[in-house]
């Protein structure tokens, strides 16, 4: 339904630009190191099995949004089954049950630093320049912003955050710029480095995954 006042092309216009804006930040902030990037729809009360679905690609991007998946079409992929790189034998009981929740602040952080190559790079984020630190967080809210309101337009339907990462044990709002890309958690992959998101809104679910591939 468009809202009073709006016509279908301004609909059709908001959508655009949204898509631009996604798609956009994804290529800028994900594009260099190896991540996967990809949200499926919010089907069941149960969002583990809606996570396992996007891991799997059963399902296209709920608004048509380009993602960011190195493997769909690769040769290992087809030989490994329908979730590589993510580990066949991972169960929906076992998605919960290896994350921990994060705070909005924390999430984008988190987002941002999957732009930092595991090997490669020199310093921590902290170490870039003011401005292209702050280039790389606005990107990671541009791709977190589209799921506020949980896609349905609600006000005050806010998504959860989820990570693997040990750093969020004890803490909620852990520094994840201070240091370098750290796994450490749960396995999802056969990586000996990985660190992942997971953003669980009213109607959609986002895997972000991050591989040190090196």
């Amino acid at each position: 339904m468009n809202a009073p006042g709006s016509t279908p092309s301004d609909a059709d216009a908001a959508a655009e630009d949204g898509a631009r804006a996604w798609e956009g930040a994804a290529l800028r902030l994900l594009d260099d190191p190896y991540v996967f990037a990809s949200v499926g729809p919010r089907l069941r009360p149960d969002w583990a099995e809606d996570v396992l679905a996007v891991l799997r690609r059963e399902h296209a991007d709920p608004r048509g949004w380009a993602g960011l998946d190195w493997d769909r079409d690769g040769e290992e992929r087809a030989a490994a089954g329908p979730s590589f790189p993510f580990r066949a034998d991972l169960t929906a009981a076992a998605v919960p049950a290896t994350l921990y929740p994060l705070e909005r602040a924390a999430a984008t952080d988190l987002l941002a630093s999957f732009t930092q190559e595991w090997t490669f790079e020199t310093a921590p984020l902290y170490g870039r320049p003011a401005a292209a630190l702050e280039a790389v967080r606005e990107d990671a809210r541009t791709l977190l912003r589209r799921f506020d309101g949980g896609g349905t337009g609600v006000e005050g339907a806010s998504p959860a955050y989820w990570t693997t990462s040990p750093a969020a044990r004890t803490s909620a709002r852990p520094d994840f710029l201070r240091e370098r890309l750290a796994g450490g958690g749960a396995r999802w992959t056969d990586y000996l480095e990985e660190l992942g998101l997971v953003v669980v809104s009213a109607a959609e679910v986002g895997v972000f995954w991050s591989f040190n591939a090196q």
